[in-house]
């Protein structure tokens, strides 16, 4: 059994430890908070957006968008988002779990993939695994803006553009409630019409000035929009996933302290009554 003093040591060191969770679950907390509020705010805007682009697409375009265009894939783009920083529990390695599985589905098939990153726990661990990272964003912080995802954007629209590769996915951690978080894989582009959410028939617009110009300035914002929503959904989830992870840290850290004080109590007792029996047997002696 550890000496008295050695158990001391541990105890001081693990209630350290303890106070520098609580500490990072009370600021991941208050961020938390702060980062749900943006996240709700900009979800209206992108269901708005998505419901124009669902009516477009069930329309009689006069134009066909290379956006709305589905071709054979040879080559697909993964736009994967995560976080700066980790203590974040298993997000980062759910979601790389859900792309992993899905590089190694398509090249099972013959297909190429590509991969543009958000965040640097996605470059580092993608990069350590040889993935062909054409572009990477970091150090986004906890307060997304467009201006800070527009290089990343244009790469990704750019490469789609350029007919390097057929399709574009979207890769991040969705926002359900503080104690759930599920990564999603979604298709960008091309845009498909997967929900019934636009009324059915034939009908014709009128441009102004013309098809080209609007279509091509809308659809470009719908895909800004996604990625954007994306990477505010992703900061409500790291938040909400290191508060979690802090709490059950802060918790451990009290079953472990309680764990040696126990422990330090029998060695105290042991030792005292190990004295006891010395100073009786001396006494004895006399």
């Amino acid at each position: 059994m550890a000496n008295t003093k050695e158990i001391r040591r541990k105890i001081t060191s693990i209630q350290s430890t303890q106070k520098i969770t609580r500490a990072m679950e009370m600021v991941a907390a208050s961020k938390m908070r702060k980062a749900q509020q943006r996240m709700l705010a900009s979800r209206p805007y992108l269901q708005r957006v998505q419901e124009v682009i669902d009516h477009l697409i069930k329309g009689n375009l006069e134009y066909s968008h290379p956006y709305l265009t589905v071709k054979p894939v040879t080559t697909a783009v993964f736009l994967v988002i995560s976080t700066d920083r980790g203590l974040c529990g298993g997000l980062n390695n759910n979601l790389f779990k859900t792309v992993i599985a899905e590089m190694k589905r398509r090249a099972e098939s013959g297909q190429n993939v590509l991969l543009c990153t958000v965040g640097k726990r996605a470059e580092s661990f993608f990069m350590h695994h040889h993935a062909n990272v054409i572009a990477s964003t970091i150090d986004v912080g906890d307060k997304p803006r467009m201006q800070d995802l527009v290089g990343i954007m244009k790469v990704v629209m750019d490469t789609f553009d350029a007919d390097q590769a057929q399709e574009v996915y979207i890769a991040y951690n969705k926002f359900f409630s503080t104690l759930i978080q599920k990564p999603q894989l979604d298709l960008l582009l091309p845009i498909v019409d997967t929900k019934d959410t636009a009324p059915r028939g034939n009908w014709d617009y009128i441009y102004e000035p013309d098809a080209l110009s609007l279509l091509d300035l809308l659809l470009r914002r719908y895909v800004e929009t996604v990625i954007y929503q994306g990477a505010v959904e992703n900061v409500a989830c790291e938040q909400a996933a290191r508060m979690v992870a802090m709490k059950s840290a802060s918790d451990n850290a009290e079953d472990l302290i309680d764990e040696f004080k126990l422990i330090y109590n029998k060695a105290r007792q042991a030792a005292i009554t190990t004295e006891l029996a010395e100073i009786v047997a001396g006494a004895a002696a006399v």
